[in-house]
């Protein structure tokens, strides 16, 4: 039997959140969906899948034919099956795969080709025939491509069909390369990619103008015709479209919910990508949930937004339109619950991030003692810190705290290629006007102008670029830290050794990264510790880091006595805010402190006017931050509570 902790599946699930779903709560979803703890235990469930229908075809003499998919969503499945074949668990001789699509034109050997990404992550160490590997070819002339797609249906058919196809999902809801429009008789064919789409591989190909303008994909009647279909999702970056998807119309402008009419089609989520479902975000509308603390105060925080009345202005009869009256009846009246949660809101708001000394500290997020704490800020990238608690990190300096601030990544690769030729440049007028001896320094110079006049995009800097590069994010990193008066000997470069591979794909986190974090932590050994939970991050180097963050506490734990008196503040950064029914610490940030965070955030000139890979949001980091700040402050009003100009929010990981 598995041991994948799976969170929602048919009439008998766990808890989730403190919520227990059964079939009537999931009375809306119109493909069968099933959400587990994470992408690992996910991944895990639909590798295990795999396998048996692999395992029960070799024992038939039969071929498994499977539709693969590519992008960041599938790679820890085809980790897990690598490591089943290379346990002598799973052999794929008898398999045989069609990949779903392909950029046009691009070549194979290209950074960003598929065929490249499948023989990397899969193929190159498994024993499948090569002759049984089919992926759209996107080297082909444009006169060939039509019959050429053709002749990819044919031999899906001929085949009887794919056994069981793994999808990924777009922003735009795309499934493949099947952008809105797409119809349910589509097949394969060349097509013109959508420009979020576009946006969205942007950092792939190292800037949206070298994206392909086309693809070739698999059609959505392909797709529909595979025997069973799987579609993964993982983070809240695609919460909104898998609600679209699983609850919505079906209709063209959303392609991913065409699988509303397949036979065997399955949603497969972890709880991040699922939270936009009304069994997760308002189960009360479908069901009779067990109310816990949490459910509560998110239900009234709700509850409150919706009738766009203050906590505290909220009636009995306004719980019972909106499926609450359960709650009245457990913890009523209206105005007990109201003066309780909004009391619950109160006490996470404090001026004191590091705990207010000589203070009652009973209702607030921070311990008044020890003062002052030792603070380590654990920043992915180099500009991650003041961008997402910048305020923060000011006014725990201000407040006499011994702050660290900890970068765990150079981000050397989010550098313009014209920065460096500024420093280059630089280099060489100081050379001829200080040094005698610099003739070996300029061919160096020399060499790497040559580079970057010939470089194609997506190439691997050379080692030299890389490391300028970092030197360059180094600078800032400090001079936005001298800026907030943080130390220079509290500012600790890590360079993890995980994300130094020069391009956007990483290695796995490995153990020697886990330790360069438990080395920093016995060092200081924090009273706080602050890192990064957004996990939105397109690139996924937040979600390596904390994960290294979490090893590197659970390693510790019952061999570290100073670990039982340190709190983990959970922050996030440019690309999400905590909810406000998750936040525990808030943090009010007033005028003068906000514009003394934007001044920190420009002292990463690099990332300023326009950052290497800005994701699919337009706006400045800066902008990003105060509009976020901002907006957790005004709905913080909406519910009552005192208006601030901004307020930075923290979540607490209890481990």
């Amino acid at each position: 039997m598995s041991s994948v902790k799976k969170t929602s599946v048919m009439n008998k699930d766990p808890q989730v959140q403190g919520v227990f779903y059964d079939q009537e709560s999931k009375k809306l979803e119109k493909i069968d969906t099933s959400v587990y703890e994470n992408s690992v235990s996910a991944s895990q469930a639909v590798a295990e899948r795999i396998a048996r229908l692999v395992k029960d075809k070799a024992a038939k003499g039969e071929y498994a034919v499977l539709g693969l998919a590519t992008g960041s969503t599938p790679t820890g499945l085809y980790d897990l099956l690598v490591q089943m074949h290379q346990k002598g668990e799973l052999s794929f001789k008898n398999v045989i795969t069609f990949n779903l699509d392909e950029y046009y034109p691009i070549n194979p050997e290209s950074l960003q080709s598929y065929i490249r990404f499948m023989k990397e992550h899969l193929f190159d160490h498994i024993d499948i025939d090569p002759a049984n590997i089919h992926i759209p070819d996107g080297s082909l002339p444009r006169e060939q491509v039509a019959a050429y797609c053709s002749g990819y249906e044919d031999a899906i058919d001929k085949l009887g069909g794919i056994d069981l196809q793994i999808l990924g999902i777009g922003r735009t809801g795309h499934i493949g390369f099947n952008e809105p429009g797409s119809t349910l008789q589509s097949k394969t064919r060349l097509i013109r990619l959508d420009k979020i789409t576009r946006m969205d591989a942007a950092s792939d190909f190292f800037g949206e103008e070298n994206v392909p303008q086309k693809a070739i994909t698999m059609g959505v009647g392909t797709i529909m015709k595979a025997k069973k279909v799987l579609l993964m999702a993982w983070g809240e970056g695609k919460a909104p479209v898998i609600k679209e998807a699983v609850e919505g119309l079906v209709k063209d402008s959303i392609p991913a919910s065409f699988l509303q009419q397949h036979p065997d089609a399955e949603i497969i989520l972890d709880k991040a990508a699922a939270a936009e479902l009304t069994r997760f975000k308002t189960p009360w509308l479908v069901d009779l949930p067990h109310w816990t603390d949490e459910l509560r105060k998110k239900a009234v925080i709700w509850l409150s937004e919706k009738m766009n009345k203050v906590i505290l202005k909220l009636t009995n009869e306004d719980y019972n339109e909106y499926g609450m009256s359960e709650l009245l009846v457990d913890q009523g009246p209206a105005e007990n619950i109201n003066v309780r949660v909004f009391n619950e809101l109160q006490h996470t708001i404090t001026g004191w991030p590091g705990g207010k000394p000589k203070a009652d500290d009973s209702q607030r997020p921070e311990r008044a003692e020890p003062h002052p704490k030792r603070v380590v800020i654990f920043s992915p990238h180099p500009d991650d810190d003041v961008i997402s608690m910048g305020g923060t990190l000011i006014r725990l300096v201000d407040q006499g705290h011994e702050v660290h601030v900890a970068y765990q990544t150079s981000g050397n690769i989010a550098v313009f290629d014209d920065d460096v030729l500024r420093f280059v440049d630089f280099a060489v007028d100081f050379d001829e006007k200080f040094d005698e001896s610099k003739s070996q320094s300029q061919s160096m110079f020399k060499k790497i102008k040559e580079f970057i006049e010939q470089k194609q995009p997506g190439q691997v800097d050379l080692p030299e670029i890389q490391v300028i590069k970092g030197m360059i994010r180094r600078g800032e990193a400090k001079a936005a830290c001298r800026y907030c008066g943080v130390k220079m000997e509290n500012v600790h470069f890590l360079d993890m050794p995980f994300y130094e591979t020069g391009t956007v794909k990483k290695k796995p986190l490995g153990e020697e990264d886990v330790k360069i974090i438990t080395d920093l932590l016995q060092e200081v050994k924090p009273h706080q510790v602050y890192a990064a939970g957004d996990l939105s991050d397109p690139h996924g180097t937040h979600r390596v880091c904390l994960e290294a963050i979490f090893r590197s506490i659970h390693g510790m734990k019952g061999k570290a006595d100073w670990l039982k008196d340190t709190y983990v503040w959970l922050y996030r950064g440019a690309w999400q805010e905590w909810d406000v029914a998750e936040i525990e610490m808030a943090v009010p940030i007033g005028p003068r402190e906000l514009m003394q965070k934007r001044r920190a955030i420009f002292k990463h000139q690099s990332q300023k006017d326009r950052a290497l890979f800005p994701g699919n949001d337009s706006r400045e980091f800066w902008q990003r931050a105060e509009d976020r700040n901002q907006a957790t402050a005004v709905l913080y009003d909406h519910l009552g509570l005192p208006e601030y100009e901004a307020i930075e929010a923290f979540v607490r990981w209890k481990f």
